[in-house]
């Protein structure tokens, strides 16, 4: 095998690799194998070169046959897998979490990880940390090109969109019943994956495929806490997850610990959390290919909205894609970044932006449609 080609990457026992007709196994990436679980593999004295092995179990009669060219990382002793091979979901962040006991939340896998990047410090000079951190993020952004690359480009589609968004707000509704049809309509729905706006764009898509009966039960039912700081917020999602099971559509959440007092929505079916925000913003923006739909938001939002003008510009995903503003007197008086961008647009400052602002949900759909079905 080339050195020059793409590693084959190696996940689970099942798929370990046989050796060439010399014996020798050459340029794979084995993510946290456990091969003392492989001792026939192991005793068949394998010779290993140009090989990666991430936070694997490596036997001592093994680590002789592992040559000088390969990379070998320890699993560094992290409350979190440093070499995660796949994302995240609500059931794995949450993990130690009780519905029923609502103070079981502290103690649960987000949380001790978010406790333990405070205390290191969110900027901190522990090259152990920043290194585990990196490694960790490198790991995601891995496991998020694997999913992706199930899905073609234009079909991923992202709201943006206010953390403090209620869910018994009318606008929390409309973003949802959006994402609801989009999803329903083959796109896969992506956010920042935290509250407000953003667990309304992932509400939507779990509810894909149901009634709107349905649908408006299961918003009244998380309507008991409109907000993430309100008893009963985590609660009540889990609750809706149980009686309405999601098995068909998907939508991928894209947090970070950076902002981890704020908690990741359990209605993201696939979640990618970072400690990078940077890195996460930018890579939610650019898996946007089919467009954004901004509904109201503030610093946040705002940042977005001119880093995502600004790809739109320079078609740095080798084409521009819609920006759909949700929110008329909002977008338009309110923040008047819509009359600016089209302001801008017509003076040559901006070029190649698709913009378009409404109120209305079936006409901000039809907009991403009438884009991704060119």
């Amino acid at each position: 095998m080339s050195s020059t080609s793409s590693y084959k990457e190696i996940k689970n026992l099942v798929e370990l690799p046989a050796p060439d007709e010399s014996g020798r196994i050459d340029h794979y990436v084995f993510q946290y194998i456990n091969f003392n679980q492989a001792p026939q593999y192991v005793a068949a004295r394998h010779r290993f070169t140009d090989c990666c092995f991430f936070g694997c179990d490596i036997p001592a009669k093994m680590e002789d046959e592992i040559g000088s060219s390969c990379l070998v990382f320890p699993r560094m002793g992290m409350t979190y897998n440093v070499f995660r091979s796949h994302l995240y979901n609500g059931d794995s962040l949450y993990a130690g979490y009780d519905p029923e006991n609502e103070d079981t939340f502290s103690s649960c896998f987000d949380q001790r990880v978010y406790s333990e990047y405070i205390q290191q410090g969110k900027q901190t000079g522990n090259i152990k940390e920043t290194l585990a951190r990196s490694l960790h993020d490198h790991a995601i952004a891995d496991a998020m090109g694997d999913f992706l690359s199930r899905f073609e480009e234009r079909q991923v589609v992202a709201v943006m969109g206010g953390h403090a968004l209620k869910r018994t707000d009318e606008s929390f509704k409309k973003v949802a019943y959006i994402s609801k049809v989009l999803s329903e309509k083959g796109k896969l729905m992506a956010s920042g994956g935290g509250p407000g706006a953003m667990e309304a764009t992932h509400f939507g898509a779990w509810m894909a495929g149901r009634k709107m009966e349905e649908f408006e039960d299961a918003l009244e039912m998380i309507s008991i806490a409109p907000t993430f700081r309100d008893p009963g917020w985590l609660k009540s999602a889990f609750e809706v997850r149980k009686k309405y099971p999601q098995e068909k559509y998907r939508s991928l959440g894209i947090p970070t610990w950076f902002y981890g007092h704020e908690p990741a929505t359990p209605f993201a079916t696939d979640i990618a959390k970072y400690f990078m925000n940077s890195v996460r913003e930018d890579i939610l923006l650019s898996a946007a290919k089919g467009g954004i739909i901004y509904s109201p938001g503030s610093a946040g939002t705002l940042q977005e909205i001119f880093q995502d003008a600004a790809q739109n510009h320079y078609q740095s995903m080798g084409y521009p894609s819609p920006m759909v503003f949700l929110g008329e007197d909002y977008y338009s008086r309110d923040v008047p970044v819509y009359p600016m961008l089209e302001n801008l647009l017509s003076k040559g400052f901006y070029n190649s932006l698709l913009l378009s602002i409404t109120d209305d949900a079936d006409e901000a759909i039809s907009n991403i449609m009438s884009f991704t079905e060119q």
